[in-house]
């Protein structure tokens, strides 16, 4: 099939990290593969499979941008597209224009966030093949928004390179993880990644943090995240309640990590504080690297985790509840172990981006017949 994904956005989070392996999984199957981004996107750089003459660059500013939707449409026809599949709301309607303009193309939405929908977008919804929700809580709330009929929504499960973080705990090297971050060889590390921003729960980590460090001297605590802020506000909040709760010496406050697989291997518990999820792909990274997890139960976690089989899920906003899991954990060496070879082959066998691209291929082939 000759397939272009779109995606209009800058940085690399979960959804564009889905988009990336998609893309590469086809192509390796033998597809042709088109991929229309913006200028300067973080994902020109993780489509290793995919050939560079196929990747076009494209203003790609909003969803009214009309020289974007022509250039898309005139790409579409150029190159005999069959499917234009687009992951982000702001890009639908850009994709639809170019579908509707090549009446051969299907069009194939992903859906990666549970935000609703504003009713513009039924129009767009309506020219749409197939729309994808990543996990059953997306589906749900595509459900309850009404902007297509139920039998075109499909649920497609997020899913990652699973070898790639298994091999890392095979190859890690922990003394050589403490010594490049400057950590001390006692001690436990607890961790959490994620994007600088109210709704990860970052502050209730850190209130968490504080009940734990009283109770067990010695454990350090990482925040992996960027703050895509315009003034840098969230960042400045968290490092101000760092200092507030006395927590200098046990947190440390770091940028994106290129390797984040090696940080996962490094911890000793994961935690996600996210106040709303529609997936939780660091959650399914995390166990992937036989890492034990904790989790606020949201409705995308509830999907990926079984509480006390594979991790533990404990209420949102609610720092006691989460200091007192992860405490479980770390006071337990047997149980985290436990939790954690259970995590790892539990994701192995229902988040393989394998599973992920095979279903996607199927739902494009249906959509052609």
């Amino acid at each position: 099939m000759r397939i272009l994904q779109i995606s209009s956005a800058q940085s690399l989070g979960g959804g564009e990290r889905h988009l990336a392996d998609l893309a590469n999984g086809l192509a390796g199957r033998g597809h042709e593969v088109f991929v229309a981004l913006r200028q300067h996107s973080a994902l020109n750089d993780e489509l290793a499979k995919v050939a560079r003459e196929n990747i076009t660059t494209l203003p790609l500013r909003n969803s009214l941008d009309v020289n974007s939707a022509r250039a898309l449409s005139k790409l579409v026809r150029e190159n005999n597209i069959q499917i234009i599949h687009a992951h982000m709301a702001r890009d639908y309607p850009l994709a639809a224009y170019a579908t509707r303009r090549n009446s051969a193309a299907q069009l194939i939405l992903t859906r990666h966030v549970l935000f609703p929908l504003n009713r513009l977008h039924r129009l767009t919804f309506s020219g749409a093949s197939r729309i994808i929700a990543v996990s059953q809580a997306v589906a749900s709330q595509l459900r309850a928004d009404n902007l297509a009929p139920p039998e075109k929504i499909a649920v497609v499960l997020n899913g990652i390179d699973v070898r790639r973080f298994a091999q890392a705990r095979e190859q890690f090297n922990r003394q050589q993880f403490l010594e490049r971050w400057k950590l001390p060889e006692a001690g436990l590390l607890v961790g959490t990644v994620g994007e600088l921003t109210p709704l990860k729960g970052h502050q209730d980590f850190l209130r968490a943090a504080t009940q734990i460090s009283r109770q067990i001297p010695g454990c350090k605590f990482i925040i992996a995240g960027i703050d895509h802020s315009p003034d840098g506000k969230n960042e400045a909040e968290i490092e101000q309640l760092i200092d507030e709760l006395d927590l200098p010496e046990q947190v440390r406050l770091v940028k994106w990590i290129d390797d984040l697989a090696q940080l996962y291997c490094g911890l000793d518990v994961f935690v996600s504080a996210s106040h709303t999820e529609s997936f939780g792909l660091a959650i399914v990274e995390a166990m992937a690297s036989g890492t034990a997890v904790v989790v606020t139960e949201t409705e995308g976690a509830r999907e990926i985790v079984r509480h006390g089989e594979t991790g533990l899920l404990t209420p949102i906003s609610n720092p006691d509840a989460m200091s007192a899991a992860i405490r479980s954990l770390l006071t337990d060496e047997a149980t985290r172990l436990r939790m954690a070879a259970a995590a790892q082959k539990d994701v192995a066998e229902r988040f393989s981006v394998e599973r992920m691209v095979d279903e996607t291929e199927k739902i494009y082939r249906a959509s052609l017949e």
